[in-house]
């Protein structure tokens, strides 16, 4: 079997860093799978580059005056107006599934995913966040808006429209959705009553997420050995949908702690070794994102041996067993946040994380769920 895991990019992102590991099990247990991008950041054999940045910029020029100029609004949106042609590579003609991603930001336009869906071969698509059914945005949020009819996000009827054209081209083409949790697999079902929605969690590579004993992790990453540490971990940290207001409250509570914010604005790596350790070295990991899918980061700090805390909302519950591998708080509950935090490094509780995460987001497993779709009629 040959499959064709399509991602905007290689690796920057939540969806495209869990496209790249879903890759790399599948080729490890007898799936010929390669990944085509437009992002490339490695020098892989199983990575393929095509197409440019030029349909991602000329789309943001188009948005702009949609979204009231405003460019921080004009990046939580994609019309999927533009895009690269995956259709004529040699790739995609050789591939048995076409498996997507996160395919946006001028990756393929709803015209392109028309020309693949009338290829007529195998499509799954896997859901990172609700964009495959919804009309422009993201993540929906407190949107009440019904059929994208008032969008508060963009102006004008084309958040109507292109919910509809994708609605159309769901019901005339067979293609299975993936939710990574059962929270956006509900959702899916909810927007698209008759289509064929599935639930798989992304795989962690546990030769390189695995606990580090924590005095070595701090020594090697030169952190003081008689401190609690408190990380948290977003690509942005000035990301609001990521509840950074929520955690600087709870902190308030710690002023002994050390606060360790690994992103753009704090410390930085992109080695995931580094990251090991810095998952390691803490005594409690904090994920206060007000809605998210599957945060690939709380799968990666459990796999460490370190528990968790967030919030109640998205699939986070899922991943986090209440008072045993972590805390779950109230939504926006900064109190509720530091209790999380508070009762985390008052109990022993990293055995039990790691145990649930190698058994849940097991390479082999997860790389067994999805063969079992490719394969299912």
């Amino acid at each position: 079997m040959k499959v064709l895991i399509v991602s905007t990019s290689e690796s920057t992102g939540g969806g495209a860093i869990a496209a790249m590991r879903l890759k790399d099990a599948l080729n490890k247990h007898g799936v010929r799978a390669k990944m085509l991008v437009r992002d490339r950041q490695t020098d892989s054999d199983t990575v393929t580059q095509t197409g440019s940045i030029l349909p991602k910029a000329f789309e943001r020029l188009a948005i702009m005056p949609w979204c009231g100029l405003s460019l921080q609004r004009s990046w939580l949106v994609d019309t999927a107006w533009l895009g690269v042609d995956i259709t004529g590579t040699r790739d995609f003609r050789d591939a048995d599934v076409i498996h997507l991603h996160w395919v946006n930001q001028g990756m393929l336009s709803l015209s392109e995913l028309e020309r693949i869906l009338h290829c007529g071969k195998r499509v799954v698509w896997t859901l990172h966040d609700e964009w495959p059914f919804r009309g422009v945005c993201h993540y929906s949020g407190n949107c009440t808006s019904v059929g994208c009819q008032t969008c508060p996000l963009m102006r004008g009827s084309s958040p109507a429209s292109i919910l509809a054209r994708k609605m159309r081209l769901y019901a005339s083409h067979r293609i299975t959705f993936v939710g990574c949790s059962q929270w956006m697999a509900d959702l899916a079902r909810r927007a698209m009553p008759n289509a064929d929605v599935r639930c798989a969690p992304n795989c962690i590579p546990h030769d390189i997420f695995k606990p580090i004993p924590r005095l070595e992790a701090r020594d090697r990453l030169g952190l003081p050995q008689d401190r609690q540490v408190i990380m948290f971990c977003s690509q942005r940290l000035d990301d609001k949908r990521k509840g950074m207001d929520y955690l600087d409250k709870a902190l308030g509570h710690f002023p002994q702690a050390i606060a360790l914010r690994v992103g753009k604005g704090g410390r930085q790596t992109c080695d995931p070794r580094e990251m090991a350790a810095l998952y390691s070295a803490a005594d409690v990991f904090v994920s206060p994102s007000l809605q998210d899918n599957l945060p690939n980061t709380i799968a990666e700090a459990m796999s460490c041996g370190t528990p968790c805390v967030g919030f109640d909302t998205g699939g986070i519950p899922e991943m986090i067993r209440h008072m045993h591998t972590g805390y779950v708080a109230r939504t926006c509950d900064a109190a509720d946040l530091a209790k999380g935090i508070n009762h985390v490094l008052a109990h022993d509780m990293r055995q039990a994380a790691y145990q649930y995460a190698a058994a849940t987001y097991d390479e082999t497993s997860v790389a067994e769920q999805y063969i079992s779709i490719y394969e299912s009629r």
